[in-house]
């Protein structure tokens, strides 16, 4: 076998120089492919003859074997430890072998999205390289679309290569200046940073400042940042960084070589400080270049979802876009609570006597407030409520790393489920059911079938589940494989008794949800919650778009009328910085198929003209179109319903408020249209008018410009409806 490798070795040397060439089939992204004098895959990517990826490498380094470990059941050493060392080279001392190319056209019809269908149009090379001096082979396939470039590992099935765990990924993205960046900074787990603002070169300094407090995390420190990342270069190109189809393999994040401007792959290690076991055949998920002139042409790409493999659930008839309300905020606030009593310091599930237990007289999840909050939904259309705090264990959920946590299945006293599934079913009005984890992945799974079967039972085809704290099994972080895993896992059960899935604090999305629709949501970012924990940075809904929400829609929960958060909790000072014209743009510009008004209905009540939007917004759409879009300024985006020829746009500000000249030419030409217009007023602003707006209507067509100012920390709303 040596000699047959060393005359392939001889056979291709010929053949380590080779350069492939790939574009992109409109012909602006081009991309090299190449081996370096050391055997290294190298590729850079250019737009228009400008460099986004410098030279840059490719390739992982694994985990050095143990050389005395059991062989079928006998410890022994190995004849060829010496050569272990080597063998955890997966970076060096390739040849080319062979190369494929091909084209691949097609158009595609999601069960939802921003789209009602999505074209996929990708040129491919894929290069086989083998590594003669441990006998083994690696593709990287890649694939170049109009927006950008893709490109994974492969790992074919072979003796020399079976089963191997990751020590790193060491994937390069040279940077070609110091761009500005929009980041948040590496942890393995939480995403609930505020968005930084700097050059890369900024970025190491900026770092401790960055990572602030949250309930669970683990920074990388150094230069590591999350993805998708957001970058302009100084000429004006827009580029994101980012990852598709992280399936059975860690989260990556990226850290940054000031002196060589280079980001590389920092992988999530597990509890053993390992990342990733893999077993071939398998592929690596997809590393994303997204490049544009414009930041629209960021919001405009659906590589992500195209780099994922198609619809795997055969009957989507289930899967239903949803709005929806919950009692939730006054929980945010601290005006009410998720647990029933105070009489409680330690609960053990199927000891504790809740039968017997004092009410503390501020539990939310109690029956009538629920059956209110229905009626709520019924009176305006709404598909849904949410009910959080109705299971017992709230008392004692969190700080603990608690294995046996909650059970899913048992109610508080005070919540009747059979009493409030009948009385929703008789409004028209569905549950949403809450599975706090508590980061006890162990414990959900363990009650996982039984969970879903109540849920099936009394109502509920959909659950947002939490995963709050560290995890359980202990050691093993959010971003992990084995965690990525579980999420997936939940998911495809989830579908077997056709419920739609809502995760929050789970992994940032990576467009899984083109394959499992049923996954109709995340969180994975700093959502409204945090406007009522100190408040997010006013641009931060105008950074999110070119962020978070790359790898698919976030359950944002927008919607807050009243902004002072005193107002529901004397003792709670946060202010909510928007207006609330902002809020009502939020449901365009957020995208997301499963959207929550919310507000406690008292403050709709107050602003019924303005509730409207929110009433009349659909949560699937025909088509989108990104009018205008300046990371951490402004974005304005326009979208068709996919049920009728209304439209609907949708303008949020950062604090230095935007004016925008719209031009409605993608309106029907010839048809005429009724748009009301819910703007800021004249003297709006976030934090000393964000209550003052106004709201107008006029017939338009395809020829009417508007212009329209959106308020600092503002923005504006319209309903564009066919005549």
């Amino acid at each position: 076998m040596k000699n047959l490798w060393f005359t392939l070795s001889l056979a291709c040397i010929s053949m380590t120089a080779a350069a492939q060439d790939l574009q992109s089939p409109n012909g602006n992204f081009k991309m090299n492919f190449s081996l370096d004098a050391q055997g290294r895959p190298t590729y850079y990517l250019k737009y228009k003859g400008r460099d986004i990826i410098k030279p840059s490498h490719l390739g992982l380094e694994l985990k050095q074997e143990d050389p005395n470990k059991a062989q079928d059941f006998e410890f022994k050493t190995r004849a060829d430890a010496s050569k272990l060392a080597q063998k955890a080279d997966l970076m060096t001392g390739f040849v080319e072998t062979d190369h494929t190319t091909a084209t691949f056209d097609e158009t595609w019809q999601p069960v939802w999205g921003e789209e009602s269908s999505i074209r996929n149009h990708y040129n491919e090379l894929c290069v086989t390289l083998s590594q003669p001096k441990n006998e083994r082979e690696m593709k990287i396939r890649f694939r170049m679309f109009d927006d950008g470039l893709g490109f994974r590992y492969e790992f074919p099935a072979q003796k020399n290569l079976t089963y191997f765990t990751i020590k790193e990924e060491h994937t390069q993205f040279a940077m070609a200046g110091d761009h500005t960046a929009w980041w948040i900074p590496g942890d393995y787990d939480t995403q609930e940073y505020e968005t930084v603002t700097s050059k890369l070169s900024e970025i190491r300094g900026l770092m401790k400042g960055a990572v602030t407090q949250n309930s669970s995390q683990t920074p990388i420190w150094q230069g590591g940042v999350q993805t998708a990342l957001m970058m302009k270069s100084q000429d004006g190109l827009y580029i994101n960084l980012h990852e598709a189809a992280c399936i059975d393999y860690s989260t990556m994040h990226l850290n940054y070589d000031d002196k060589t401007m280079t980001f590389e792959s920092w992988l999530t290690p597990d509890a053993r400080g390992d990342k990733g076991y893999l077993q071939a055949p398998c592929t690596s998920p997809w590393r994303t270049v997204i490049a544009g002139e414009h930041g629209a042409d960021i919001l405009a790409s659906r590589m992500t979802l195209n780099l994922n493999e198609p619809c795997k659930i055969k009957d989507t008839s289930w899967i239903k876009p949803t709005k929806y309300i919950g009692v939730w905020w006054d929980m945010i606030t601290n005006k009410g609570t998720w647990a029933y009593t105070n009489d409680f310091s330690t609960v053990k599930l199927g000891e504790t006597d809740y039968a017997h237990a004092k009410p503390n007289g501020t539990h939310s999840a109690n029956t009538e407030n629920v059956k209110r909050y229905i009626d709520f939904a019924a009176e305006n259309g709404f598909d849904a409520v949410l009910v959080e705090g109705w299971n017992i264990g709230w008392e004692d959920w969190f700080g603990h790393e608690k294995d046996y946590v909650f059970d899913f299945v048992t109610p508080y006293p005070d919540f009747d489920v059979k009493a409030i599934h009948e009385y929703a079913a008789s409004k028209g009005v569905k549950m949403i059911m809450h599975h706090e984890t508590s980061g006890s992945a162990r414990n959900y799974e363990r009650h996982l079938d039984k969970a879903y079967q109540f849920m099936v039972d009394n109502g509920y085809p959909a659950v947002k589940s939490g995963y709050v704290g560290n995890i359980v099994p202990r050691g093993e972080h959010h971003y992990g494989q084995w965690m990525n895993n579980h999420y997936l896992y939940c998911v495809i059960k989830a579908a077997d008794y056709k419920i739609m899935v809502n995760a929050h604090e789970a992994t940032r999305p990576t467009g899984i949800c083109r394959t499992y629709p049923n996954l109709i949501g995340n969180e994975s970012a700093r959502g409204t919650e945090y406007e009522s924990f100190g408040g997010n940075s006013v641009d931060h809904t105008t950074i999110l778009p070119f962020t978070r929400l790359i790898g698919g829609p976030m359950d944002y929960t927008p919607g807050i009328f009243e902004t002072d958060c005193s107002k529901m909790n004397p003792s709670n000072t946060s202010r909510v910085r928007t207006t609330i014209a902002r809020q009502l743009a939020l449901y365009v510009t957020m995208y997301s198929p499963l959207q929550m008004a919310a507000d406690v209905p008292e403050h709709y009540k107050e602003h019924m003209d303005a509730f409207q939007f929110i009433k009349d917004v659909p949560v699937d759409w025909q088509k989108s179109v990104y009018l205008e879009a300046e990371p951490g300024d402004y974005v304005t985006i326009a979208r068709k319903d996919k049920h009728s020829e209304n439209w609907f746009v949708g303008c949020s500000a950062d604090e230095n408020g935007h004016t925008s000249q719209l031009k409605l030419d993608f309106l029907t030409p010839g048809k005429k249209y009724l748009a009301t217009i819910y703007a800021d007023a004249k003297d709006a602003s976030w934090d000393k008018n964000p209550k003052a707006y106004t709201i107008t209507r006029k017939v338009v067509t395809n020829k009417t410009n508007l212009k329209l100012h959106a308020a600092s920390g503002g923005g504006f709303a319209i309903s564009i409806v066919a005549q």
